[in-house]
């Protein structure tokens, strides 16, 4: 959608200009350290943004990763959601932004856009930048965004809200922490979107904050088609998805090779207090494309897992298979 594309560009912008100046070597070592605690297994105790130039060198590496990961739920909400838009949206440790960003591009041409956002974070030089970056884009909601400091702890109270986001926050928290955050952000949003790594210990938070989204009345929008519990056997394998990443010249200076491009991995839970209207089916595995037939992985509504497959036989429908990627409802919803 043309949004999508426009913030997404904008932001590109915005991240190319913050590496003016900013020596490659520190960058780069910057990334490295920030890389190694993202990958780390022990939650933190102090913000892992110490100062501009660790922000600058994270927002430039992981923000667009954020940003595709985000938007690609929040597009599943949406999608789940027809006609429904958030007036006012509260993203948790949303360090310099991410997620408000990506909420523009899924819903910033709606007439009655956000018009009440606010991030919430401890790290003061990531929400300092991030507002930098806001106030910069021409954007109408960022530019009216509030950054807020706060602790993310078992006390947090947060203010109610349309929407919550929670993106790659319950990894650096404790668990009496983590089941602290998201029984809050029940109580105070209408809609909760978790986005957490596409690793299997990041699926397992997803599960944990999904039950604990059920047990408080909410109905899962996206990805399951169903409220009943994952039809994963534990330890087999995990729900994850993947999206795509422009690779920015500090993405290439770090990791090397000469893809323009690279792949997040992400699993994530959208769930609401209204009633939603869930994909009947989600692609869960990229499609194979054989000669004259798809293979299509699915979770179904029907609380199982099975493999579809689409031949030319099935006319408009092969077509659209072959069209369909990983994390998509199937079939693909009319218009």
């Amino acid at each position: 959608m043309n949004a999508t594309l426009s913030t997404a560009e904008t932001l590109r912008a915005q991240l190319g200009r913050l590496l003016d100046g900013l020596p490659p070597k520190q960058a780069t070592q910057a990334v490295d350290r920030l890389i190694a605690n993202y990958r780390g297994t022990t939650p933190t105790d102090a913000p892992v943004l110490r100062d501009r130039s660790d922000v600058a060198a994270y927002a430039a590496y992981r923000m667009p990763a954020t940003f595709e990961a985000v938007r690609s739920a929040l597009e599943a909400l949406a999608d789940a959601a027809p006609g429904w838009t958030p007036g006012s949206h509260l993203d948790v440790g949303g360090g310099t932004g991410a997620a408000v960003w990506a909420a523009d591009a899924v819903w910033g041409d709606a007439p009655d856009a956000p018009r009440a956002t606010t991030v919430l974070d401890w790290a003061e030089p990531a929400l300092a930048l991030g507002r930098e970056l806001a106030q910069s884009s021409g954007l109408p909601a960022l530019r009216a965004a509030e950054w807020r400091g706060g602790r993310i702890e078992e006390a947090l109270k947060l203010a109610g809200s349309d929407l919550v986001t929670v993106s790659y926050v319950l990894k650096e928290l404790a668990a009496p922490d983590r089941t602290a955050l998201v029984t809050e952000a029940a109580r105070a949003a209408r809609a909760v979107v978790i986005v957490e790594p596409g690793t299997p210990d990041g699926y397992l938070r997803i599960i944990e904050a999904r039950d604990l989204l059920i047990g408080a009345g909410f109905h899962v929008a996206a990805p399951c088609p169903h409220d009943r519990a994952c039809p994963i056997t534990p330890g087999t394998d995990w729900c994850h998805f993947s999206a795509r990443v422009s690779r920015s010249s500090l993405h290439r200076q770090v990791k090397g090779g000469s893809l323009p491009y690279e792949d997040e991995k992400f699993s994530y839970v959208a769930a609401v207090r209204f009633t939603p209207d869930p994909a009947p089916a989600r692609v869960t595995r990229r499609p194979q494309i054989r000669k004259g037939q798809v293979l299509l992985e699915l979770c179904t509504a029907d609380d199982a897992l099975r493999r579809e497959t689409v031949t030319k036989r099935h006319g408009p429908l092969y077509r659209a298979a072959r069209d369909t990627d990983w994390g998509d409802a199937w079939p693909p919803r009319e218009g």
